[in-house]
C-alpha cells in the first residue's frame, strides 16, 4: 500500500464551500489535517480550526495568494447553472494559477456532462468526451485544459468525477430538498425525467473520502478518476427506500422534457437544465472500477447513505420547528409587552418587523425550494461550489 504523501503539519486549501467542499474539509479534519477555506462571501458557519477566506478565484493574484503554502488544493467551485460558459473557466484558470504558484497539488471536482449521451452503456473514463450541449463542452474544454497544464508541467493535476450529489448537506440538488426534503414532510418528491431508467447517484461523504485519497495518492496524477457511488438502482427503487425510510408512502410527481423547456421560458436557470434532461431520460450508469482496482471501494452502501440523509433532513426540520417556537414566543412576549405598555424589546413594532423578515411561518423559504430551479440548480455537481 503506498503511503500518505502529506503529513498532518501540511495545508490543505479548498475552493469552495458547498457540500463538495465541506465533505473535504470533514475528511480531512478526520485525518488531523490544516484546512483553509476559500468563498466568494466569507461566510459560512466553519469549525473554530478551519482558516476561512473570502475573494474572487478568478482574480489570480487572490487565487495565488489564497493557495499561499499549500500542499493540496482542491477545487470545488461552480457558479451559478445559467453563467457557466462565462465564469466557471476563469474560476479554474485562478484555481490552476493558485496551485501552480504554491508547487501544489491540485485535485479538481467534475462532474460527467462532457461525455454526452450514453446511449444505454455504462460510462468508464476512457470514453470519448462527446458532448453536444453548451455545459458539456464547457466541462469537456476545461478537462482538457486541466489534462494539458499536467502534461506540460505545470501543475500536477489529478481528476474526480461525480454523479448527482445526495446526502447530509445537500439541498440544491435532482436528489436533494425536493426528494429526502419532501419525503421527511411526507410531501410529493419532485422528480427530473424517467423514474424507472437507472441512474447513479454520488453520496456526498463518498466524493469528500475520494477527493482527498486522490491528493494523496502519486499514482492518482495526471489521471481520470470515476469517484465510487453507491450501487446503481433505478431513480423509483431509490426514491421507495428513501420514503420507506421517513415512513412514508412514496408520492411523486415528475417533470419531463417539454415542461422544463416551458418553464424555462420564466426561468433561466431552469432553462438551461432543458439541455442536459438526456441524462434522466435514459440509463445514466458510472462505472468506477478503475478507482477500486487502484484505491478500494470507498462508496456506502445504499441503505446506510439513506439512512443518513434522512437522518440529517429530520433534524434540518426539527430546528426550523424549534426556531418557529423560539420566533413565535418573541412575538408573544412583544405583544404582551406592547399590551402592558412595558416595551421590553424596545420600540413598537421591532420585534413584528423581525419576524417578518425571518419568515416566521417558513412559507417563504418553503415555496422557494419548491421551485424545480432550486432542486436542479447545480444539477452538475451540484454542489461543487
Amino acid at each position: 500500500m503506498v503511503s500518505e504523501r502529506t503529513t498532518p503539519s501540511d495545508l490543505h486549501v479548498i475552493f469552495g464551500s458547498g457540500p463538495a467542499g465541506r465533505a473535504v474539509m470533514r475528511e480531512l479534519l478526520a485525518r488531523g489535517k490544516r484546512v483553509r477555506m476559500v468563498n466568494r462571501s466569507g461566510a459560512g458557519e466553519l469549525p473554530a480550526v478551519v482558516e476561512l477566506l473570502a475573494g474572487d478565484a478568478a482574480d489570480r493574484h487572490f487565487a495565488r495568494q489564497a493557495s499561499a503554502g499549500a500542499t493540496v488544493v482542491y477545487q470545488c467551485l461552480s457558479p451559478p447553472y445559467h453563467r457557466w460558459p462565462e465564469l466557471f473557466p476563469r474560476l479554474q484558470a485562478g484555481v490552476v494559477e493558485g496551485a501552480a504558484a504554491a508547487g501544489a497539488r491540485l485535485v479538481a471536482l467534475e462532474n460527467l456532462y462532457m461525455y454526452g449521451p450514453t446511449y444505454g452503456k455504462p460510462l468508464t473514463e476512457k470514453r470519448s468526451m462527446t458532448a453536444m450541449s453548451r455545459k458539456g463542452r464547457v466541462r469537456m474544454e476545461m478537462s482538457e485544459t486541466l489534462l494539458q497544464a499536467h502534461a506540460k508541467g505545470r501543475v500536477r493535476v489529478a481528476i474526480g468525477r461525480a454523479s448527482d450529489f445526495f446526502g447530509p448537506g445537500v439541498r440544491r440538488s435532482a436528489l436533494g430538498e425536493q426528494v429526502f426534503g419532501g419525503a421527511v414532510r411526507g410531501q410529493p418528491a419532485s422528480v427530473l425525467g424517467d423514474i424507472d431508467q437507472p441512474h447513479t447517484y454520488s453520496y456526498i461523504s463518498d466524493v469528500g473520502r475520494a477527493l482527498v485519497l486522490l491528493g494523496q495518492r502519486d499514482e492518482a496524477l495526471g489521471e481520470v478518476w470515476h469517484l465510487p457511488s453507491p450501487p446503481t438502482v433505478t431513480t423509483r427503487e431509490l426514491l421507495e427506500m428513501i420514503y420507506a425510510e421517513a415512513g412514508q408512502p412514496l408520492r411523486a410527481r415528475g417533470a419531463g422534457n417539454w415542461t422544463v423547456r416551458l418553464l424555462g421560458l420564466f426561468k433561466p436557470q431552469l432553462g438551461e437544465l432543458a439541455e442536459m434532461m438526456y441524462l434522466f431520460e435514459e440509463p445514466f450508469v458510472v462505472d468506477h472500477a478503475k478507482f477500486t482496482g487502484a484505491f478500494g471501494d470507498l462508496a456506502t452502501p445504499l441503505d446506510e447513505a439513506v439512512r443518513s440523509t434522512v437522518e440529517w433532513y429530520r433534524s434540518q426540520e426539527a430546528a426550523k420547528a424549534e426556531e418557529g417556537v423560539a420566533i413565535e414566543e418573541a412575538a408573544n412576549t412583544e405583544a404582551a409587552a406592547q399590551t402592558e405598555g412595558v416595551g421590553e424589546l424596545g420600540e413598537t413594532g421591532e420585534a413584528a418587523v423581525k419576524v417578518g423578515e425571518t419568515g416566521e411561518t417558513g412559507e417563504p423559504e418553503e415555496i422557494e425550494r419548491a421551485e424545480i430551479t432550486d432542486a436542479v440548480e447545480e444539477a452538475d455537481q451540484k454542489s461543487i461550489e
